[in-house]
């Protein structure tokens, strides 16, 4: 073989050699560092609680009022809460009486509060009454012929977005009162909103606006870490529904 002819093949050879050493050798290190620090990301990115702002956008006007009369806040008020429907919850505006009943601790009892009663409609698993110092927890009017909760999907421990002067707490349907009254939540509710939880003069005359999800509940009902779960993700499904 001559000497051009033998440079050629080696040429060749060194070539082939190089081509199958680039394709085992993969992506540079810089383009490795690159896609991990994407994939890293992708996978961190932190999922947002929906804001105040956001659910209170869309729990505006009434079109679809759900009772057949408006509720009243106290039993000496005028009929002016209406519950209205919209995708995924209903949601009212009203003020905020610190309920205490259930479970008698420290904070509520029959000394702290005149009306404090033992019991609570719904309980937790072990059959106890709920804690009203303890657990975030609103109430509802008993289903009634002007407004049956049952029928928008809700029944103890759904959930419940609760918004005050910019701040949402998640609760969950924990005790009824008058079929025609609105406007009531546990002790720790209104603490974790910055109103004053004294059952005698705590609580606000207006300004809270309640949203109960449909067909979401905390499980189990007096699990609050569950609720807020639950809470979050039903709140992202509302806002982008409605």
């Amino acid at each position: 073989m001559g000497k051009r002819k033998t440079w050629l093949a080696i040429s060749g050879l060194v070539a082939s050699v190089l081509g199958s050493l680039l394709v085992l050798s993969g992506p540079t290190p810089a383009a490795m560092a690159d896609s991990a620090v994407a994939a890293n990301s992708a996978v961190t990115a932190p999922v947002t609680a929906p804001t105040a702002g956001q659910l209170l956008a869309k729990a505006k006007g009434c079109a679809t009022k759900l009772t057949k009369k408006p509720l009243q806040t106290d039993e000496d008020t005028a009929r002016n809460v209406d519950v209205c429907g919209l995708k995924g919850a209903v949601y009212f505006n009203a003020d905020m009486d610190v309920d205490c009943d259930g479970q008698t601790t420290d904070q509520c009892n029959k000394d702290t509060d005149c009306c404090y009663q033992d019991d609570t409609t719904f309980h937790q698993s072990d059959g106890k009454a709920l804690n009203a110092a303890k657990l975030p927890y609103i109430v509802l009017p008993r289903d009634s012929g002007n407004w049956d909760w049952h029928q928008q999907g809700i029944d103890g421990g759904s959930v419940v977005a609760v918004i005050y002067q910019g701040k949402v707490t998640y609760a969950v349907f924990g005790d009824t009162d008058s079929p025609n009254k609105a406007g009531e939540a546990s002790y720790a509710t209104a603490q974790s909103l910055g109103i004053d939880p004294d059952p005698r003069s705590g609580g606000v005359d207006s300004g809270v606006t309640y949203i109960v999800f449909s067909n979401a509940k905390a499980n189990p009902i007096e699990n609050h870490d569950s609720a807020v779960s639950v809470g979050e993700q039903a709140a992202r499904q509302f806002i982008a529904a409605n």
